[in-house]
């Protein structure tokens, strides 16, 4: 299987409308970040794509990608979903709805900002999607085998997902010990990492990333959902503990 980082930054992305700060200035691809969006390819080519936030189409016109089997969604914050109208070519192409997973409440806000998707009688050229409930029990779709892994976001719970021993997790400032016990003898843990300073109310910063990477002992642990006050990538990355790196939008993991 392959997890493709389609897209590794937070909700304003990178570079921020109006910032003239060193990462937003940089010429380095790797400082260039989408909001946060993941692909994961099974053995038998089929997609799966976790979040699709504004930056949806250009992440799949760079990427070369032309297909997705399912969607997951992790939460229902815009830079997770509001993507999903422009799915209609995948829709279109394919002759089937989108299937989307998540969270009955999540799916529920898919249905108020996106109503059309759901009428009885659609207008030409409107998105269909499925919607499937999914609750903190581990199901088997594709033939694969994911685990929803349940975290907090500032005062709401949210869905990480597991593959094998990758687990993504994105928008989370807390994970139960009851969770983290799905979190151990990882190859790959991918977790979101804010910023390196000032605590933050709704996400990890780098204290936080550490400290759980000390404590789960992943193999490997990639950050995401960075935003442009962690600093440049070149520099930043080679200053991060043994068996940390910061992830960039492109960036390929095979587990």
């Amino acid at each position: 299987m392959k997890l493709k980082f389609l897209g590794t930054g937070t909700s304003q992305g990178v570079p921020v409308i109006g910032c003239t700060c060193e990462v937003c200035t940089s010429q380095n691809p790797k400082d260039t970040r989408f909001r946060a969006s993941a692909m994961i390819t099974t053995d038998e080519n089929r997609k799966i794509l976790i979040d699709c936030g504004p930056d949806f189409r250009q992440q799949m016109l760079i990427n070369k990608e032309n297909h997705i089997d399912i969607t997951l969604l992790t939460h229902e914050h815009n830079d997770h979903v509001i993507g999903l109208d422009d799915m209609r070519p995948l829709i279109f192409k394919s002759g089937k709805n989108m299937t989307i997973y998540c969270l009955s409440r999540v799916g529920q806000e898919v249905k108020n900002r996106f109503p059309y998707a759901f009428a009885d009688i659609r207008y030409p050229g409107a998105p269909a999607f499925d919607l499937h409930e999914i609750n903190h029990k581990k199901f088997t779709v594709l033939d694969t085998e994911i685990t929803p892994i349940e975290v907090t976001h500032y005062k709401i719970s949210i869905l990480g997902y597991k593959f094998k021993k990758l687990a993504y997790i994105t928008d989370a400032n807390f994970i139960s010990d009851l969770e983290k016990e799905k979190l151990r003898d990882l190859d790959v843990l991918i977790l979101n990492c804010i910023r390196k300073f000032d605590p933050h109310p709704a996400h990890f910063v780098l204290a936080d990333a550490i400290k759980l990477y000390d404590e789960l002992k992943p193999k490997k642990l990639f950050l995401t959902h960075i935003s442009h006050h962690f600093g440049l990538h070149d520099i930043e990355d080679k200053l991060l503990p043994k068996g940390i790196h910061l992830a960039y939008d492109g960036l390929e993991i095979n587990f």
